[in-house]
């Protein structure tokens, strides 16, 4: 008996020994089970991974000592302080259309439609160097009203302000390089109406002319009516 014969039985023997056996169902349930089990692991370390990388960039996103809701508090402008224009004797000051002022040692210049080359002098009579005060000229210049004057006083003049009968109107002051005892102011301001006019008069609509320093003293006043 050859070793093919015993070759050809034993697979015959093997095969009808598989017809007699009955293979169990497969754990689909388990099989199922551990595959969710297994997606939920690798999602949790996708989700761990990917907050460790984003962790970083919000710690950068918010400035240290601020919330993620605060927002920085817009800082007030800070008016700029006014001064005076300091001009060379004989410098032009532009005041407004065909309105120019200037000043020599001797007072102040100034010139309108009206009437050109008009001057005061530092010490015209209405004032005197020995004591602060303030001069005032008015002029209508088209609808409105060319007010100026000649200031004396101790310390550094920045502004003057005029009270009228329509409100406070803030004016400029001038003065020449390396002189503070004196100088010029001038301001514009709108007419009066024509029966303040004629009621009270003109000199009425102006009560007071007065000149600070750069601290926001007065450097000198004029209490009007009562001033030519």
């Amino acid at each position: 008996m050859t070793s093919q014969f015993h070759t050809e039985r034993l697979r015959e023997a093997f095969t009808e020994a598989g017809y007699d056996i009955t293979p169990s169902p497969a754990p689909l349930a388990a099989i199922e089970t551990a595959g969710r089990a297994r997606r939920r692991r690798r999602t949790a370390a996708l989700a761990t991974a990917c907050g460790l990388l984003l962790v970083p960039l919000a710690v950068t996103a918010i400035p240290s000592g601020l919330s993620s809701s605060a927002t920085p508090a817009a800082l007030p402008a800070v008016p700029a302080p006014r001064t005076a224009q300091v001009v060379a004797p004989g410098e032009r000051v532009e005041v407004m259309p065909q309105v120019q002022l200037w000043l020599t040692k001797d007072g102040k210049h100034w010139s309108t439609p009206e009437k050109a080359d008009q001057f005061r002098s530092v010490t015209d009579g209405n004032l005197d160097k020995s004591r602060p005060g303030v001069s005032l000229q008015t002029e209508p210049v088209g609808k409105n009203y060319f007010l100026s004057g000649v200031y004396h006083g101790k310390g550094n003049a920045a502004t003057v302000k005029i009270e009228t009968a329509k409100g406070t109107v803030t004016g400029t002051i001038v003065r020449l390089a390396g002189e503070t005892g004196w100088g010029t102011w001038y301001a514009i301001s709108p007419l009066p109406d024509q029966a303040m006019i004629q009621n009270k008069g003109r000199q009425e609509f102006i009560n007071s002319v007065t000149v600070y320093d750069t601290a926001g003293h007065t450097i000198a006043q004029t209490i009007l009516p009562g001033y030519g």
